[in-house]
């Protein structure tokens, strides 16, 4: 914040201000002022639900700031917007968030000066000034929100944490390409800037329907999908695969003496060791495999177009991750340790060898999965077909 402030006081002495350079500040905070009124439930809803970093669509305002008025403005224009949203989308700070708030707020600022910095240096003509500043905006503002996402807690840090995922890029990027439009109406046509509210209102929208569907789908613990989105999912294959006459492979894994991880360390050391898992499985498993939690410490995977010794030869390699994690975490009081060797028991069957439904399918999995148990734990077992059985008692 020390930073802002100085460059802040620093331009205000260098760069002069002129009255039409405050009339876009003001036509600027007066748009943001009715974008905030009109998608203010929208936006409560988002901040409610919202689990990662809030992404918020200033950067429309800030960036035409950064090209078309002096940087004080920008964080005149910065502070406008921050103190409004909280107070009015957010319904104030709560205990302990103003500094977050602020940091937002600083955050945005420092990108809208970097901006203005990459404008300038491109110093040619206004598509590439515009494409310039959006970039310089884009890059400052994923820097220092990663850089504070990684001090917050750097033993959790990572790549996607920090940088944002696919999707958190893309809808900055979208809002910035809204931004860049703003810049061209607003030195041509000021009065259309107005139509650049229905967009940002779909916008949100848009991003508040995604998380809802998010929710109903996901398991909010580990990100895999649910019991019930799995399940369906798993019967969408099953389909599938009576159509084309094709097969599958599916695995239980169950994660061995997971109780004692509760009762010695603590329900939220427990949950580190979950997702830690889940991330293992996902990354063992490809993108079109179904992945879920089925409940408790069990997972499931659904693998199309695979055949079972081939699921049980990815079932082999999920054992063997899941037996050299090292898994960061702290008890209830806060004591920091590292669990390691767990083990899973791994159940593997297959369709249509196994079951002619999801069901029939998914109890000879767990069948096995109690083979696997009462055999020793961390192990992967296949299951035994109906058909071995009837050739064995023949």
């Amino acid at each position: 914040m020390a930073v802002t402030v100085v460059l802040t006081v620093v331009s205000t002495l260098v760069f002069p201000v002129s009255l039409g350079q405050l009339g876009i500040l003001g036509m600027l905070a007066g748009l943001a002022i009715a974008q905030t009124e009109v998608t203010r439930q929208i936006e409560r809803q988002r901040r409610m639900l919202s689990q990662g970093p809030h992404i918020t669509v200033t950067s429309v305002w800030l960036l035409p700031a950064a090209l078309l008025v002096p940087p004080q403005l920008v964080a005149a224009l910065g502070v406008i917007i921050y103190v409004y949203l909280a107070f009015r989308s957010w319904n104030g700070t709560r205990p302990g968030e103003a500094h977050r708030v602020a940091a937002n707020a600083t955050t945005m600022i420092l990108s809208g000066f970097g901006a203005a910095l990459a404008g300038h240096l491109a110093n040619g003509h206004s598509v590439t000034t515009v494409v310039a500043g959006a970039l310089g905006y884009f890059l400052v503002n994923t820097a220092l929100t990663g850089l504070g996402l990684y001090l917050t807690d750097p033993a959790k840090a990572t790549a996607e944490s920090c940088l944002g995922t696919m999707d958190d890029n893309l809808i900055e990027l979208a809002t910035l390409c809204v931004g860049g439009l703003l810049v061209m109406v607003l030195s041509q046509e000021p009065l259309l800037s107005v139509l650049v509210i229905l967009p940002l209102y779909v916008l949100q929208r848009s991003m508040l329907i995604k998380r809802l569907e998010e929710l109903a789908t996901t398991d909010q613990k580990t990100q895999l999908l649910n019991a019930t989105t799995w399940q369906d999912g798993a019967q969408r294959e099953i389909s599938r695969a009576e159509r084309e006459n094709g097969s599958f492979g599916a695995l239980m894994i169950d994660l061995d003496h997971f109780k004692r991880i509760n009762d010695t360390y603590g329900h939220l050391a427990g949950d580190d060791v979950l997702k830690t898992v889940a991330a293992v499985v996902k990354q063992e498993t490809r993108a079109h495999d179904l992945v879920g939690r089925f409940g408790g410490e069990e997972f499931v995977a659904l693998l199309p177009s695979t055949s079972k010794e081939d699921a049980i030869v990815t079932a082999e390699r999920i054992r063997q991750r899941i037996s050299e994690l090292v898994i960061p975490t702290q008890t209830n009081e806060g004591v920091a340790v590292a669990i390691e060797n767990r083990t899973a028991s791994i159940g593997v069957a297959a369709f249509p060898m196994d079951g002619t439904s999801i069901e029939e399918v998914m109890a000879a999995a767990d069948a096995a999965v109690y083979a696997a148990k009462n055999s020793g734990r961390n192990k992967v077992v296949g299951s035994v077909t109906p058909t071995r059985e009837l050739a064995a008692v023949a």
